[in-house]
């Protein structure tokens, strides 16, 4: 799988519900296809693991754990090609596109559930079963490895929260004092 089918499987995806719809398409392709799409996926999330986008993405929720994070940034990924490169390039973009359309249920800007479609079509393929699976997880990681999968390390922030009206002043605006959710 390129690129571009990647994101147009996202794209295409934001019409349903875009876990489900992507899980239930990726199920139907060949194991390496799913492996490809969580390679192109986990890449992103790799290069979106920035401490600008993080003080970001705090602004926004009024804090942001590890978790909060990552959800962010499978929902960053959710959004498009198109929006998770303005965001990448510019996270104050992020005040003038979030709007109550485009956040969760709960007002936040985040979708758990896409952290795991290739694992969960992955599963489906060779079990036939949405089930949690040590092997089958362990088999897909293994597969990730052998495409050349690079973890990300640590972070070193290089904000601090008092810091954070300064670093993202069009953010802080609009979110500062009243953030999501």
């Amino acid at each position: 799988m390129e690129k571009k089918e990647f994101w147009r499987l996202i794209e295409k995806s934001r019409e349903f519900d875009q876990s489900a719809w992507l899980t239930e398409e990726l199920a139907q392709k060949r194991l390496e296809e799913v492996v490809d799409f969580e390679f192109l996926f986990q890449e992103l999330m790799n290069a979106s693991y920035q401490s600008r986008l993080w003080g970001a993405a705090f602004v926004l929720m009024g804090g942001c754990s590890d978790d909060a994070f990552d959800y962010f940034r499978g929902w960053l990924i959710g959004q498009g090609e198109e929006i998770y490169n303005k965001v990448m390039k510019d996270p104050e973009f992020l005040a003038e596109y979030i709007n109550e359309n485009n956040l969760d249920d709960e007002g936040f800007p985040q979708i758990e559930e896409l952290l795991s479609v290739g694992l969960d079509a992955y599963t489906l393929i060779k079990t036939g079963k949405n089930e949690w699976d040590d092997d089958i997880h362990n088999e897909l990681l293994e597969a990730l490895d052998k495409k050349g999968l690079q973890y990300v390390t640590d972070i070193e922030f290089d904000w601090e929260e008092d810091d954070l009206d300064n670093l993202f002043p069009v953010l802080w605006e609009r979110f500062g004092e009243e953030p999501l959710g």
